[in-house]
């Protein structure tokens, strides 16, 4: 790749210093201090995520060395592939923080070169991400990179005018991807809000006033054990997606070869994780096919509907009730089966009136769908526009007096 006029390309070690972090094993000898303490976890792509900050002790003597400074771009070892070079910058939004040794704070060494927020950008652009897979440390499930291979990554560094209209664009973007998140995040409580209110009866519909009933489950439901169907294509129940065909998740497939005991799933049906019930893993399916024996597949009878009950079944109360009537000694092996679950009351509406819940609930679904996309849409504009601008194949007009 021919770089533009005026860009040069240079490791990252002669435009920055690499900090390693914090270790929990590290020495701890003489007197220490509490000091809250950046993970993994909070180091996202682009931001932070600081809902959940942990304290830890540092020795005393060691907290300039260990303290992060504003400035600092944060980047991610990695654990899981998608841990793996995760990068923000810290502005200073909680002080005297530290970073763990899984953090690397990237400090850049003269300001007068080289940006920050122009290398956190790099940092998140797909050619950094290349890079980091190519020489990552790979098993099955992990990739790990260490501070010698953070050290040696390209850099492309333009002049500091350019480098300041790429921040400007990026943050643009970033605004308007942050706009459509609270929008999703409002509508979100409001429709969690409308659910606790429709689906327990303190708000009713309008004309609807024939009293709730108390049902078993199992009044309402019947198991469908239906297998020997490999004809059908391989469906998979996820908590936040519903029913969706396997072959269109990114988790690996480690369903077996042997698919004869695998349970026929129909349109209409509601299927759940039996071991993960407790935790709200259900939903209602569009689709045909056979899911693992893991699930249990529910066909509503004539007294429920079957959007009122995905929803009903997504309600914090209910979800409780799903925890306490599941078996097991220990979490890892708690289960939900249908004998049991056929055992828990509800109290329900009449059929029309559990439409028009649904129906509700789905015009508020239909709505966060739609901003799901916009901010989906946002994103891959801007990873495109980013890979264009931060190679220099892309420019931007800037004043010449900008650098001045």
């Amino acid at each position: 790749m021919k770089l533009p006029a005026q860009w040069s390309k240079v490791p990252l070690y002669q435009v920055a210093n690499v900090q390693t972090g914090l270790s929990k094993s590290q020495n701890r000898t003489g007197p220490s201090v509490l000091r809250p303490y950046l993970r993994v976890a909070n180091v996202q792509d682009g931001y932070l995520d600081l809902t959940d900050i942990k304290e830890i002790e540092v020795p005393a003597s060691q907290v300039e060395r260990f303290c992060l400074r504003n400035g600092d771009v944060l980047l991610t070892e990695g654990g899981d592939f998608d841990k793996l070079g995760r990068g923000s910058i810290w502005n200073g939004e909680i002080p005297d923080c530290v970073h763990q040794n899984h953090v690397f704070a990237v400090r850049v060494v003269d300001r007068a070169v080289l940006l920050p927020e122009f290398l956190a950008c790099e940092i998140q652009s797909s050619r950094a991400k290349n890079y980091f897979l190519s020489c990552a440390k790979q098993t099955t499930n992990l990739a790990s990179i260490n501070s010698s291979q953070i050290k040696e990554l390209p850099v492309l560094v333009p002049p500091l005018a350019e480098q300041r209209a790429i921040i400007n664009a990026s943050a643009a973007w970033d605004t308007a991807i942050q706009k459509t998140e609270q929008l999703i995040a409002a509508k979100a409580k409001r429709k969690a809000g409308l659910m606790a209110e429709l689906l327990t009866g303190r708000q009713r519909v309008a004309r609807f006033q024939t009293e709730w009933r108390s049902w078993h489950l199992g009044e309402l439901f019947q198991e469908r054990v239906e297998n020997n169907r490999n004809d059908l294509p391989l469906l998979s129940i996820t908590r936040e997606e519903g029913v969706v065909p396997r072959n269109g998740l990114e988790r690996k497939d480690t369903s077996s070869e042997d698919k004869s005991k695998y349970l026929r799933i129909c349109p209409g049906d509601i299927g759940y994780n039996t071991m993960r019930m407790w935790q709200g893993v259900s939903a209602l399916s569009r689709h045909e096919g056979i899911v693992s024996p893991a699930y249990t597949v529910c066909i509503p009878g004539p007294e429920i509907d079957g959007r009122f009950a995905s929803y009903l079944f997504k309600l914090p109360e209910v979800i409780h009730l799903f925890y306490r009537y599941s078996q097991g000694l220990t979490s890892d092996t708690w289960n939900l089966k249908f004998h049991h679950f056929a055992a828990i009351r509800v109290r329900i509406p009449e059929p029309e009136e559990q439409i028009a819940i649904a129906s509700i609930l789905s015009i508020l679904d239909e709505g966060l769908a739609l901003l799901k996309l916009q901010r989906e849409a946002l994103t891959q504009q801007k990873r495109g526009l980013m890979q264009k601008l931060l190679t220099g194949e892309w420019r931007l007009l800037v004043p010449a007096e900008t650098d001045v």
